[in-house]
């Protein structure tokens, strides 16, 4: 994955579509002043090489009552690295990301459920089923300030192949 050529066009390309994935080819071959088939053929190309991995819709928490996110710091006996907490912890629904951190714990996920309760209960059954789970520790939070999952794409003019 770290060996994807990207040139100045592919880059542009995926700025658009991160901000709006529902522009269509002609829309997107406008903004570029390209031709609608070069873009698509550009669109598949990208898809392929693993650099746009997802098209999707981003839907309001509260509007399907996921009002409370949490952050969970989790420290597993096994350590960085551990396959079946992995794994485990990447099949639960209500997990949205499961990442590996440095410091005093493993694994830092993110949760967002109804209420408290509802991380409670989680927190009861599906973190215990997970063996060598040493720790945990919850923040929930009050507020979200900003959050989203747009990627700064910056273009570098010095491998620009277009």
């Amino acid at each position: 994955m770290h060996d994807i050529q990207l040139d100045r066009i592919d880059l542009e390309i995926l700025d658009y579509l991160q901000k709006n994935s529902r522009m269509t080819n002609a829309d997107l071959a406008r903004e570029l002043g390209m031709a609608p088939s070069g873009i698509l053929e550009r669109v598949r190309k990208l898809e392929q090489k693993g650099a746009l991995v997802q098209y999707t819709a981003r839907v309001n928490p509260e509007a399907v009552n996921q009002n409370l996110l949490a952050f969970i710091f989790i420290k597993v006996a096994d350590g960085l690295g551990c396959d079946e907490a992995d794994k485990l912890l990447s099949e639960i629904e209500a997990i949205q990301e499961v990442h590996h951190i440095t410091g005093e714990d493993c694994y830092l996920v993110k949760i967002r459920v109804s209420s408290s309760g509802e991380l409670m209960q989680f927190m009861k059954t599906s973190l215990r089923n997970i063996p060598n789970i040493v720790s945990t520790r919850t923040t929930i939070v009050l507020e979200t300030v900003k959050e989203n999952q747009h990627i700064v794409i910056k273009r570098d003019t010095e491998n620009d192949e277009s």
